[in-house]
This record gives C-alpha cells, structure tokens and sequence, in this order.
C-alpha cells in the first residue's frame, strides 16, 4: 500500500471477522494483529504478559464491565503507583501500543477498541462485520463442539462480553453503526466480498490508494 492505513475490525462472535481481518492481512500484505497486541505492550511496560492474558480471561462472564466506565483517555499509570498493573493500566499499554502501530505502519487492529483509540487518525477506517444468529450459530458450530443450548449461551455470552468491554473502556456502544465507517453482513457476502467491499471502501474514500 502506498499510504498507511489502519483497519479497525469489531466483530460478533461467529461472523467471521476475525477470518476477514486475517484475508485482508494477506491479501494487502500489511500486519495483522490481535493477541500479539499483548505481547508488544508486556515489552512496552515491563509487566509480566501473563497478567495481560489473565486480565483479557477475566473478562469472560464477568460482571465487572456493569460498574462505572473506566473511558480511556490517554494517561499511563507511573509504575510506582499500586496500580500500575492494574486492569484499566494493562488496557492503557495497549491503547499505546494500537496508537504507535498505526503511526508506524498499516496495519489490521482485531477488537481492543482500537476505533475508539484511533478515533481523531483520519487514516482509520472503523468496521463492523455482523450476522444473523443463524450464521453465527453455524460458524460457531465449526469452532466449539457444545450441545445447542449451551452454544447458544456461549455466543450470547461472548457478544455481550465484547459489548461491555467497548462501553466500558470507550464509553461506545459496540454494535452502534454511527461508531463505524462501514458495516458488513457476512452472511449475504460472504468472507471473500466482504473483503471486496472494504477493499473498495479503502479506494474511494483514500484517493490514489493502491495495493
């Protein structure tokens, strides 16, 4: 690519967003990241990247995302505080390594709020890729071997988690299509026109982009 580009992907679970992000890596040959984001920001902070991973497991059927919003708002906490390795802290190192990353390069940001982070670049582009409950059934099927009620349970359970980690950190509802520049439905596209689109989203709101 000749200009650099951050795409921002939310996604609910079982739509297949994660799988679009990763052809969208390898078809424009620029990074994907996800999880690697905890790695990069253990090395930023010199906090064990274990306590990353164990605050990213938290999340998952927690109420904690019900309290009052921690909205991120750019301030680190110094390591001499008693919470520097906190939760809110721990997020905050990521933000920084989200915001570094799309000054560097171009790059695809999985989740992590990482439109909210990049809100004010105007060389993000915020996407959402949903689907009716029936797909996310089927793709959730192709993952989990789980009986249907608790799969069931296990999609809701995690749709709601990635919406309360959004509100809580960014302050934005995670399924709100004003929060995005593009939204998609895996289902009548399919991954590889999903792809297509964003990819021609890209061309005609950054003029003379190639790739």
């Amino acid at each position: 690519m000749n200009q650099k580009i951050v795409i921002c992907i939310n996604r609910e679970y079982g739509s297949g967003g994660r799988t679009i992000g990763e052809m969208l890596s390898e078809d424009l040959g620029i990074h994907y990241y996800d999880k690697e984001i905890l790695k990069l920001a253990s090395d930023d902070s010199g906090i064990n990247q274990r306590l990353f991973e164990q605050a990213d497991a938290k999340f998952r059927g927690t109420t904690l995302f019900r309290a009052a919003k921690k909205v991120y708002n750019g301030e680190l906490i110094p390591p001499e505080s008693n919470d520097f390795t906190s939760d809110q802290n721990l997020f905050n190192y990521q933000a920084k390594v989200i915001r570094e990353l799309a000054e560097e390069e171009s790059c695809i940001i999985v989740g992590r709020c990482g439109g909210y982070i990049l809100r004010d670049n105007p060389r993000a582009v915020r996407v959402f890729v949903h689907a009716p409950h029936y797909f996310l059934m089927e793709e959730a099927a192709k993952r989990k071997s789980l009986p249907r009620r608790e799969l069931e349970r296990w999609v809701d359970m995690e749709n709601r988690r990635r919406a309360e980690y959004n509100l809580y950190y960014s302050g934005w509802k995670w399924d709100d299509a004003h929060n995005y520049d593009l939204c998609v439905d895996a289902s009548k596209l399919g991954f590889e026109k999903c792809v297509e689109i964003i990819k021609g989203y890209l061309k005609v709101r950054f003029d003379g982009l190639e790739f």
